[in-house]
Order: structure tokens, then sequence, then C-alpha cells
């Protein structure tokens, strides 16, 4: 028997309290200014952000507004494509639709210019990663770059020394 064809559950009172259906929902996102000029410029091989006219904070991705002042941002910022990673996981769990063979290691990356980190996924083997760990983007093949995050293939790790821990421990 399905989940889907199993009978409601009833608690002692015989009230039914949970049922499981499935459901599918069909959703359009427009991107809007800031993310589609972030976008194109994942297709030229560039990270771009926005600086805040406030508190002078970096985001990459770029947002409408900064999450620090609650204001507009203001001027658009090129990042570098190398960073620090600042926490991971290693996946050992299969999932559907998965295309990295596992173990694989996913992380939080502080870029250098940017104010906050960005997840990704960083090719490297897995009981070499550790925080500190400095990192640069792996590319795509500009003909075929996708506007999309997955521009990046993953991070690898650039050979520098470890970023010291103050560096980075307000990205966690």
């Amino acid at each position: 028997m399905s989940d889907a064809s199993k009978p409601a559950k009833k608690d002692a009172d015989g009230e039914v309290r949970r049922i499981k259906a499935p459901v599918k929902l069909d959703y359009t996102v427009t991107a809007g200014l800031a993310l589609s000029r972030f976008l194109k410029g994942v297709t030229a091989g560039k990270l771009l952000g926005q600086r805040c006219g406030v508190c002078s904070k970096v985001y990459v991705p770029p947002r409408g507004g900064c999450p620090t002042c609650g204001v507009g941002m203001g001027e658009q910022v090129e990042v570098k494509d190398t960073g620090t990673l600042t926490t991971f996981c290693i996946v050992n769990v299969p999932f559907e639709g998965q295309t990295m063979k596992l173990p694989y290691v996913y992380g939080l990356i502080a870029l250098d210019g940017a104010d906050n980190a960005l997840h990704h996924l960083i090719l490297a083997p897995p009981e070499e990663v550790r925080m500190g760990m400095r990192l640069r983007a792996e590319w795509v093949p500009p003909e075929s770059r996708p506007a999309s995050m997955e521009a990046i293939r993953w991070f690898v790790p650039t050979g520098e020394p470890d970023a010291p821990w103050d560096s980075y421990k307000e990205h966690l």
C-alpha cells in the first residue's frame, strides 16, 4: 500500500489529525533587477553584489534591500571568486536526482570582498576539508555557462594557508 493510499491517522477520540496527500506546486520566480544583473554576471564569470549605502556591507547575490539596515542597496560591486570556507557538511546520504558521487562536501564560502557567505559544493577529499580553508571557484566553460549558480561547478582549494579564525567567524 502506498503512503497516499493509507488511511488517515486518527487519535483516541476518532478525530482525524493527520493525512498524507501528494502535493505538486508549479510556480514561476521573477528574478528582479538586482538578481538579473547577478545572473548576467555569472554567465560572464563575474560575481556581482551590492553595497549598502548606510553600513557599507556587500551582499552576494545582491538583494533589493540591506538585511542589516533595511534600506535600498546602493552601488554594484564585483567580488572575487575566491574565499574562505566558514563551515561545511559532508554528505553521505543518497537522494533522488543526486549528481555528485558520495561522499561530497557542501559548504558556506565567505567570498573575498563580500560580507555574507555563499552556499556551494566543495571539490576536495572530505577528510582534508576544514574551516578556514581557502577556495576558488571552478567555472563552467563560457560557451555552456548557464545563468544560475550552476555556472560554478564547485569550489576547489587554492593551496593558500588557511584564513585566521577572526577573519571569518562572523560568517558562520
